[in-house]
Order: structure tokens, then sequence, then C-alpha cells
């Protein structure tokens, strides 16, 4: 008999080792090794079938391109759709994440109840509820239809017999973390069983040509459980988040066949998600007129132009060191612009404490921000409210230069749509598409200093 040899592995990076160790050297985490025997998961990979059936070697030339491409289904739903790249791809592995109770389940059920209304055949995978359980969730959502089954299992080996028995052109597994491969004989949710569940459910729709979506859950730091390999091996990985109380986000944080630069907006209700078609209106909504430290900003969201509300507060300075808080943007480029603030204008920011809030809990990053971050960082200074209809946009650089960014003519036009009546943009933009007429005031800005005399003058007309 092979002598049992115990190895540690870590649940977060996979990282192996012969001795027990309270931190992983690899990942940084503490308390994630758990002890496996070595032996017998070697017995276990080598009667497994996971080899698969491999293709010869072919050049990369024009007759590839030539083949038939894999079919997209559009399910109806054009959020969901969109951050997919134009809808599923057929053969694909997508695993979608998101924290308990933030509408995963609820959204992939919506999802089949369309493709089952085009007369697909789906199959619910339900490992964490019974089929009655699931139906009271159809039940509230409206979503019952003869062609979404329901397989109430967790053992991997039962799950592949049904799916050699029967066709379907849509399965969902909720969720990956409570299957388990019985050839392995670490427990569901460890990281060699979802890796090797996984590995098998893609080997499933590539042998099928089926979609397979994996629902997953996400750790208290906001990540995907489990082994970061699960990530590599999937096409696509779309995040489901909280907005707020009623809003929800989907991204891709990967997408192989299409963009990762696209969201989703979602309204969660008592019958389920509503998709908002004008993320614009929802952003802005309830916005104050007349306040200091508010500014409007058209930022790029994929293929999608959204308005959304910045909003800075200067406020004197408490105990200790001056405070800087974000919420929605990145903290280095916040106390970047302050720092130029400071330094060209003469604003004493460095005495005060500055906070900054994006409306509607997105995440933006991207250099078009700058200018209204400034006007509002600069009207909450002097107290002085902006133009409820003005909107803003520009790359502030560290000489208080203010720099042209990428697509001038869409951020224009949707603020055109929206009832924006001033547009402040960089003197160096050229609007070439759009024409503003005689209904928007467009206002140039060369430097920081021009933006701030701007603001002063609002105050001499008031």
């Amino acid at each position: 008999m092979a002598r049992a040899e115990t190895i540690y592995r870590c649940q977060e990076c996979d990282y192996q080792t012969t001795n027990w160790m309270g931190r992983c050297s690899s990942c940084g985490n503490w308390n994630t090794f758990i002890k496996y025997n070595k032996n017998s998961e070697k017995v276990a990979a080598a009667s497994s079938d996971t080899a698969g059936d491999y293709a010869p070697a072919e050049a990369l030339t024009e007759d590839i391109k030539k083949r038939d491409t894999p079919p997209r289904f559009n399910t109806a739903m054009a959020e969901f759709d969109r951050v997919l790249g134009g809808g599923i791809v057929a053969g694909s592995l997508v695993l979608l994440g998101g924290a308990p109770g933030v509408g995963k389940s609820t959204l992939i059920l919506q999802v089949s109840h369309m493709l089952a209304e085009k007369e697909l055949r789906c199959l619910y995978i339900a490992g964490e509820e019974s089929a009655d359980q699931l139906a009271l969730r159809a039940e509230r959502l409206g979503v019952f239809h003869g062609r979404i089954e329901i397989l109430s299992a967790t053992s991997w080996q039962k799950i592949s017999s049904h799916l050699e028995d029967e066709e379907y052109d849509f399965v969902v597994v909720d969720s990956i973390q409570t299957v388990y491969d019985s050839s392995y004989q670490s427990s569901p949710g460890s990281v060699t069983q979802v890796r090797e569940v996984t590995s098998s459910f893609q080997q499933l729709a590539r042998k099928q040509n089926i979609p397979v979506f994996l629902v997953g859950h996400v750790t208290k730091e906001g990540q995907l459980a489990g082994p970061k390999v699960m990530e590599h091996m999937v096409d696509t990985v779309l995040y489901f988040q909280e907005s707020s109380n009623f809003y929800r986000l989907l991204k891709a944080h990967k997408n192989r066949f299409g963009t990762t630069d696209e969201v989703g907006v979602f309204a969660m209700g008592d019958s389920g998600l509503r998709e908002i078609k004008n993320p614009s209106s929802l952003f802005l909504e309830g916005r104050p007129e007349n306040c200091s430290g508010s500014a409007v900003v058209p930022v790029l969201e994929g293929s999608r132009t959204i308005l959304v509300e910045l909003q800075a507060l200067v406020s004197s300075k408490g105990y200790g060191h001056s405070r800087r808080i974000t919420s929605g943007l990145n903290r280095d480029r916040a106390d970047l612009l302050l720092a130029v603030l400071d330094k060209r204008l003469g604003l004493e920011l460095a005495e005060r404490d500055v906070h900054f809030n994006v409306v509607g809990g997105l995440q933006l990053d991207e250099p078009a921000l700058d200018l209204a971050l400034a006007a509002s960082v600069i009207s909450s200074y002097l107290d002085i409210a902006l133009p409820p209809d003005l909107a803003a946009f520009g790359e502030v650089g560290l000489s208080g230069e203010v720099r042209a960014v990428s697509r001038p003519d869409r951020r224009a036009v949707e603020a055109s749509k929206m009832g924006f009546n001033g547009l402040m943009l960089p003197a160096s933009s050229r609007l070439e598409e759009f024409d503003p007429g005689q209904e928007m005031e467009i206002i140039e800005i060369d430097r920081i200093t021009d933006l701030l005399g701007y603001i002063r003058t609002l105050a001499e007309d008031s």
C-alpha cells in the first residue's frame, strides 16, 4: 500500500506545501490551508477522463474565418445581451458572481424564461434549492414555463449522466460551489472540487455546443470564491452588484466574445428585475438644484454614454490630519487633482477635509472626470452653485492645463438629449459630428484658472 503523503493546499490560490502555514506565502491570505492526501488526489486525477478529444493543429488563415461562427442567443433582455457582447454564444462557459441576495438567481431565472419563450429547452440545476422552493420563486416572478426543467442535484456524476441522456439549449448551475465530483475526496466548495467541476462543465459546453452559466458566490472581499484559475477557465466573468437598495449593475470583468466596458442597469422590484433603458435619467434623479459642490459629467460605458452626478464637499478640518474620502472614484486620482488645485489656484485644500461621491454607486475611472470634479471642488470651496443644466468633461494635467478626451461628440449628444443647455469642455476639443446650435452654450476651458474665473462670475451674475 502506498504511504499516505500529506500536502496542504491554499484555498485561494492553490499553492501547495508539505507543512501547514498560517499565512500563504503566495497570495498572502491567512488561514486558507486545507490538508489533502496527495496519493488519493493522484489516483482520482488519473482515473477521471479529462483528456478529451483534440483536433490537429492548423494554420491561422482566412479559411478559419470563413467557417460558420458560433450562433448567439438573443434573450430579449437588452441590458443582459449588451454586457455579453450581443447575446449568449453557443458552447460558451459563463461565470456569474455576486453578493448574497443581490439577485443572481432571479436574473438567471428570468433569462431562462425568456429563452424558453423562444422555444429553447433550458435546464436549471439547483444545488441550493429544492424544486418546490424554486417554484415559489418562479411564482413570484411569473416565469413558469414547460421548457424550463429543474434538476435538484449536486453530484457531477448524476448531472453528467442526465445531460448525456437529454438534449438542452441552455444550462444553468446554481451554484458551482455546491457541485462535487465523487472521484475526489475533498468536500464540495473546496479548491479541488471547484476547479475540477468547472473543467468538466467547460468540456461539456464545448462537446455539446451549449452555453453553460455557472452562478458563483463571492467572498467578503468581493472576489469570486474558489481558485483564481476558475476565472481563467471560463469564457466570460460577470459581476452582479448592488448600486442602491433598488438598482443593480451587471458588468463583465472578462469577455472573450465582446468588450468588458459595457454595463447593464436593472431595478429590483417585487416581481423581479426590470431593465433601465435610460440610465442617465436614473443617475440624475433627485439631483438638488442651487447646491454647491455638484457637477454632471458624461462618461462612456462601452457603447453607451451616461450622465452621472459628481459631488464634492470641502469642509473645515477636524482633529488631526485632513481627510480624503472617495466613493466611486480612484483615490489617487482625486488626491492628484486636489494637489493641482492647491498649487495652481492657491486653494488651501491641504488644511481641509474633502469628500467625493459618485451618485448612483457607479465606479468611474477615466480622465474625462477631471474637469467636472475640479468644478465641483471649486464650487464647494467657494460655496457657489453651478448651473443645473451644465455638463462638463475634460482631463486636467499637472500644470493646470485642460486636455481633450475621447469621443467628445457622443458626450455632447447625450447632454443635449437630456436637456442640458450648457457644455463645458477643453478648448482643444473638436465637435465634428455635433452641432450645438443656439440652444446650447459651449464654454471652452483652456486652463483651470479659466474654470475658477467662470465660477466666480456666476456669483457676480446672481
